[in-house]
């Protein structure tokens, strides 16, 4: 190379550092870019708020009806924004500019044309590619939408390619993975589910198995409180902040019209007359003038919006992950989980091996190599699942072909690819969580989590029969062979297909079972 090039090249290298150092500072936040809101309380002012409050049989009570079905989960969430009339408060990880995502986004838009405030607080992580829409929809009157932890440069770049360039990966790396649905402070909807095709079995190719719940009464007090947490917090930014549109404000909400309008906003399919635990769609009860749930003692759990700056690599003590495991320790007889992310780490081999100890039935259900969405998360996995076995604990794994074989589940997957996706507790067929957490360290340091823990004996029943659907009739269980070695699979549910005994992972080809094994040296079990 020529040496008088030299000065230049260096020159250029030092601007372009400089510029991606500097995309990796967010804008300075002065008084009144995000003022504070707080939720609004529920009340007989409200169609929900007198609903609900009819429905609550002690003000120390919280109600809740399980939707393990995508469809009436969906239903649900469109009907809380068909229906509100003071606030909605929304909070997801991802909604995706898809059918799914456009209706609701449409539904809250028409929501604040009556004149009810929306706040809807989005993880900046898939947002990527969708300024555009997402500042169209804020550009309507009585809409606020803001980012937790937002990228502030490289707006159209995909994730990781946003993630690498960033050069401030600690907090990027900290996401949001929180659930959350409040209308007029009455009613929520909680659970594992975001806003996409796949979690409401609309996806062509994936779907989700999952689990949400329809909450009213006391907890959804403290629910709202967790909304305005965040929703003022310094990870949060409004969108236009970190985003900005050439259009006028008239123009973006023209756009809107087009981009959300009936061609590219599929509605659902007739929603069935009943689930798999005999209720119809909560539109029904809503429309009868009171709902009809099981009640219990519930109390609402919220990862701090600074954890992985709190944390700084440890388990706080308030976190969902230390109060789950904590409620965990109090079993006397049984722990039966669904994680589909499981990766105990060696801190959660060592609660493992005390409630082993102590004589405790564990059950745990989670994906197969082939069922899984993250590949990486299973090699994780994979590395502990010999020690779990020989800990006694029941391992599960889901089988997408085994669900097409289920009479229950063939008619809703059809020809698509099942994942499990439901975050959920039972402890001693009394207590138990659903929510946003999985078993894993990115729920646990990273990623913040919420959820709630009931107490009710009916509600935890009815939990364990939609965990055994997938555990029983989906999964195969796991278990070592003879000579002590991991691992074989075989079926539960002889009306199926008879007893079968696997000794490859299930489902998967040669080409995944080598990658993953390529792979396994260099999964950073930390960022799982």
């Amino acid at each position: 190379m020529n040496p008088s090039l030299l000065p230049w090249r260096s020159l250029l290298i030092w601007l372009c550092a400089a510029w991606l150092v500097g995309c990796t500072a967010l804008p300075t936040r002065r008084p009144g870019d995000a003022p504070a809101s707080q939720a609004i309380a529920a009340s007989g002012d409200t169609v929900l708020g007198r609903i609900a409050l009819r429905s609550i049989p002690s003000p120390e009570l919280s109600g809740f009806r399980l939707m393990p079905l995508g469809s009436y989960s969906l239903d649900a969430r469109l009907l809380l924004a068909e229906r509100a009339q003071k606030t909605l408060d929304v909070q997801y990880y991802h909604i995706r500019n898809d059918e799914t995502g456009r209706l609701l986004m449409r539904a809250l838009r028409d929501a604040a044309a009556r004149g009810v405030r929306v706040r809807l607080l989005l993880d900046d992580w898939y947002t990527s590619g969708e300024d555009e829409l997402l500042l169209a929809l804020a550009s309507h009157p009585n809409i606020e939408l803001r980012l937790f932890n937002p990228f502030c440069c490289l707006r159209g770049a995909g994730q990781l390619t946003r993630f690498a360039l960033s050069f401030d990966w600690n907090r990027v790396n900290h996401r949001m993975h929180n659930k959350l649905m409040v209308a007029d402070g009455a009613m929520a909807v909680i659970g594992g589910r975001n806003v996409a095709n796949e979690y409401y079995l609309r996806g062509a190719l994936d779907n989700f198995i999952d689990l949400d719940a329809f909450v009213v009464g006391a907890v959804v007090v403290d629910l709202s409180k967790i909304f305005d947490g965040y929703w003022n917090s310094d990870p949060v930014y409004p969108l236009q902040m970190v985003a900005a549109s050439p259009h006028s404000p008239e123009a973006q909400r023209s756009m809107f019209e087009i981009a959300t309008n009936a061609a590219m906003t599929k509605l659902p399919d007739a929603l069935p007359p009943n689930d798999v635990l005999g209720y119809g769609p909560i539109r029904e009860d809503l429309d009868a003038g009171q709902v009809g749930l099981i009640w219990g003692t519930a109390i609402a759990l919220a990862d701090t919006p600074n954890k992985v700056m709190e944390a700084k690599g440890m388990l706080l003590m308030n976190s969902v992950t230390y109060n789950v495991l904590d409620a965990m320790r109090m079993a006397q007889q049984e722990v039966i989980v669904s994680s589909p992310y499981l990766v105990p780490g060696k801190p959660g081999m060592v609660w493992l091996r005390e409630m082993a100890a102590r004589g405790l039935k564990l059950q745990i259900l989670t994906n197969s190599l082939a069922s899984t969405d993250e590949p990486a998360v299973h090699i994780g996995y994979s590395q502990y699942r010999p020690e779990m076995l020989r800990l006694g604990i029941d391992l599960y794994e889901l089988s997408s072909s085994r669900v097409m074989k289920n009479k229950r589940q063939s008619m809703l997957f059809g020809t698509s690819q099942a994942r499990l996706h439901a975050k959920l507790v039972v402890i001693d067929r009394k207590t138990l969580f659903i929510g946003s957490m999985n078993l894993d360290p990115r729920s646990a340091r990273i990623n913040t989590e919420m959820g709630v823990i009931v107490q009710s004996p009916q509600l935890a029943r009815e939990l364990l029969r939609v965990i055994d659907i997938d555990k029983l009739q989906s999964a195969y269980r796991v278990r070592l062979a003879a000579s002590g070695r991991c691992c074989e699979w075989l079926t539960v549910d002889e009306d199926l297909e008879g007893e079968m005994v696997l000794t490859t992972e299930p489902d998967s080809s040669f080409t995944m079972r080598l990658k993953s094994w390529l792979l396994s040296p260099f999964v950073p079990e930390q960022l799982l």
